[in-house]
């Protein structure tokens, strides 16, 4: 699988398996194993995803050398700030079964809807994967579901986030906050590539796809790579994780890309100023 190169030169896979509401357990185990079997090396985990020692298990069960695996985890809200965040990274790695973690993600902003001082703890939590980082403990580090005005103030900072994780997909393609990190070069990384499932009963998508002769979260996995996004695709199926890695032989024309870009109905997400949790 061919690998996009970070800032910081460290590659990383084009396709990543997610492993959100994955059930804990043999299911997680099997589906986490079955990936790597197809061919996947990029793990997409996280703390608050209630699977991380499932993951672990999988990953030694694998039989694949740790470096060649690209595992990444995120720090979830109720860690947030400097000590916190450390702890919450040691318990991942432990939980992980691993010495490092490719990359490790802020999963949420705090944001002024919730917090005062949103961007003092944004940049004690920051400071904390930049010491992780410092320390190769960390080969990468970024944020998820950053937007525009949460991103901002982390490009004061030392080193600024590698890698911005948010929901894009056929019909949500969040603009504004993907033209800022083109052009500080932050990796977009789509998770929900698929549009959480109900995008694949899309109409117009599966006409797109049936002119191809791909299945609709092929067509989705291909959207995202032509965008330069990197798609978390997440599937309990064998041949679904097959196909959805299979996606070289094709490339949409530009008509359907525009097509795709503004597909009505779809452009779900939860507003990081207006999460409670």
């Amino acid at each position: 699988m061919e690998n996009y190169v970070l800032r910081n030169g460290v590659e990383i896979p084009k396709i990543g398996y997610g492993t959100w509401k994955t059930p804990d357990g043999d299911t997680c185990i099997q589906a986490v194993e079955t990936a790597i079997k197809t061919g996947y090396r990029h793990i997409d985990a996280a703390a608050v995803y209630g699977n991380e020692v499932s993951v672990g298990i999988a990953l030694q069960n694998s039989g694949v050398e740790r470096k060649e695996l690209f595992i990444t985890g995120k720090v979830w809200n109720t860690e947030r700030g400097y000590g916190r965040t450390m702890r919450a990274f040691e318990k991942t790695c432990k939980d992980l079964q691993t010495d490092y973690l490719d990359l490790y993600l802020i999963h949420w902003p705090a944001s002024p809807s919730q917090y005062k001082c949103w961007k003092e703890l944004n940049s004690e939590t920051w400071e904390a994967l930049t010491d992780l980082y410092k320390a190769g403990k960390v080969r990468a580090i970024g944020v998820s579901n950053f937007r525009r005005r949460h991103l901002l103030p982390l490009l004061q900072e030392e080193i600024i986030p590698m890698v911005n994780q948010l929901q894009l997909h056929p019909g949500m393609t969040q603009d504004d906050t993907i033209a800022l990190c083109r052009e500080y070069d932050i990796l977009p990384e789509a998770y929900s590539p698929l549009g959480n499932g109900k995008l694949l009963n899309s109409d117009s998508l599966r006409m797109i796809a049936e002119r191809y002769g791909k299945s609709q979260a092929q067509i989705c996995v291909k959207w995202s790579i032509q965008h330069g996004f990197l798609p978390l695709p997440k599937s309990l199926h064998e041949e679904r994780m097959k196909m959805n890695r299979s996606v070289d032989d094709f490339e949409l024309k530009e008509e359907d890309m525009k097509a795709l870009d503004v597909l009505e109905g779809f452009g779900t997400g939860n507003d990081p100023d207006q999460i409670t949790f």
